[in-house]
């Protein structure tokens, strides 16, 4: 494809789309790409819209860089579909037990993704868990859709792919979400192929066109264009933005487009082929993704990387990789940080301990000024622990460790330096002893309290099996609780241990004590 190099756009979009991303993010089925259409929705007369052309020639290029893995699944419900089996997730096989789908699905979309990691990483594995599917006239693969658009909304595309590659038969609302996907991971010629390989789901023009195009017949792909807008199935924003795609040359001198008012996976493939690329800092946080590829400048790659770090949806090694990929070329914001970074870390591999005392609190600070304390706990906090520091580097240290996945060893190991050490050791063990430090801590502590009250509704849902909506309920009772409302920290922190989710709640737990989160 040939491409200009106008960019000029960039700051537009990031000035006129940046205080409505900042309000309110986007679900995904608000940003989700109209890539397919049912066959009843198609025109008379243009049903080989989801066919290739008789000359058109395959799309080779990349296909096999991700294959779909199919199972025979006949007349399986999709809702029982996952990634991880009940038993393995620590949750039960009847999690949704008789709840009504519609439910289900309103209390998946409501669950808040800005919360602790902790909760973030069940929210996670109760999407991708493998479990009985529920019941009831309106069980139809929706439940599996919400479970995967919840993926999508903390920007997790692996999952959220593996997810929808488990039908055998592809169908509209699944195949528009692995299509977009694959968009925003930079596998379009893989979607494109897939796009082919399945006619009876039919995409639409502008989907239909990108893909032609993709397979290098752009005089198959103009005639597309001409036939969608006379058919007035592509809208004038659109048709503008897949003219310059087809011959950038023809606009060499026109201004950029303006900023669209609806950002896509497909449009902002679009307009990063005209040589239009668009900021995917002020996008749902699944745009992210898009640039962490090695065509993408260092420095976006990193910013990339740790919006995806702090919804969990990023291992953190993938973040420690790109921190110390090279030299800092500049000073401040983001250039702080990978500096601070690669001394700590240079200073650990190389045992100088001396050295790793200096520089932990200066990291320790810059991360936590971008949420990023658990990743690097994740990565160090062992490591940290078995070094013996003293002083603020050990206080340091140790709730370094107490965020890691080591935490409890940790506090077993540590001789603890004030009541405040002794009550977050305690804690976890799931033991945490008064006196509490604060309104907060007092909360904690009734919570992992031998018989804790809790809201009648929330335990009505234990009651009547619907396991799944109440750990869900008690995900929004840690969440609010990091906002202030104490009450909801015991309700919430008290029914995961019910549920046996004993390890969540105390990471939880831990996290509300030592980070600052509050929405």
């Amino acid at each position: 494809m040939r491409a200009t190099s106008r960019q000029l756009s960039v700051v537009a979009c990031l000035f006129l789309s940046g205080t409505a991303a900042a309000e309110e993010p986007m679900s995904a089925i608000d940003w989700l790409s109209k890539s397919v259409t049912t066959p009843s929705a198609l025109p008379r007369g243009s049903a080989a819209v989801g066919r290739p052309a008789p000359n058109e020639p395959p799309v080779t290029k990349g296909a096999a860089a991700r294959p779909i893995t199919t199972t025979t699944l006949d007349r399986i419900n999709l809702d029982g579909l996952g990634l991880v089996p009940a038993g393995k997730s620590g949750l039960p096989s009847d999690l949704w037990g008789p709840a009504p789908p519609a439910e289900i699905v309103t209390a998946i979309r409501g669950a808040a993704t800005d919360t602790v990691p902790a909760i973030q990483a069940l929210l996670t594995t109760l999407m991708m868990t493998e479990a009985d599917p529920p019941q009831g006239p309106d069980a139809q693969g929706t439940v599996f859709l919400a479970r995967v658009d919840k993926l999508l909304d903390m920007g997790a595309l692996d999952p959220a792919l593996e997810m929808l590659s488990l039908p055998a038969t592809p169908q509209p609302e699944v195949f528009r979400r692995w299509f977009d996907v694959a968009l925003l991971l930079g596998e379009e010629d893989h979607a494109c192929a897939q796009m082919r390989k399945t006619p009876q789901i039919a995409p639409t023009f502008p989907a239909r066109i990108f893909c032609v195009a993709r397979g290098g017949d752009w005089n198959a792909a103009a005639l597309s264009l001409r036939t969608g807008e006379a058919l007035g199935q592509i809208d004038p924003e659109m048709a503008a933005l897949l003219s310059r795609f087809l011959d950038p040359d023809l606009y060499e001198d026109e201004p950029p487009l303006p900023p669209p008012a609806r950002m896509s996976p497909l449009i902002l493939r679009l307009l990063e082929a005209i040589g239009e690329p668009q900021p995917t800092v002020t996008l749902p946080v699944a745009f992210a993704n898009a640039d962490l590829r090695p065509s993408t400048g260092w420095k976006s790659r990193i910013e990339a990387a740790e919006r995806l770090a702090r919804t969990g949806a990023l291992d953190p090694n993938a973040l420690l990789g790109l921190y110390t990929e090279q030299e800092p070329a500049a000073s401040g914001g983001v250039w702080d940080r990978v500096r601070a970074w690669q001394e700590f870390d240079t200073a650990l591999n190389g045992g100088h301990v001396n050295e790793v005392a200096l520089a932990l609190p200066l990291v320790w600070d810059q991360l936590a000024g971008v949420e990023l304390e658990v990743p690097f706990a994740t990565l160090y906090g062992e490591r940290l622990a078995a070094l013996d520091l003293s002083g603020d580097a050990g206080e340091i240290a140790f709730r370094v460790g107490l965020l890691s996945p080591a935490y409890e060893a940790i506090a077993k190991a540590r001789t603890q330096a004030g009541p405040e050490e002794a009550f977050l050791a305690g804690l976890a063990q799931g033991r945490p002893v008064p006196p509490a430090p604060g309104q907060l801590g007092t909360a904690i502590v009734q919570g992992f309290a031998p018989n804790p009250e809790m809201p009648e509704d929330l335990l009505r849902l234990l009651q009547d099996k619907r396991t799944g909506e109440a750990i869900l309920r008690a995900a929004d009772d840690v969440t609010n609780g990091a906002r202030g409302d104490l009450r909801a920290v015991t309700s919430g922190l008290a029914l995961l241990r019910k549920v046996g989710l004993e390890a969540t709640a105390r990471r939880a737990a831990l996290e509300l004590m030592l980070l600052e989160r509050r929405g």
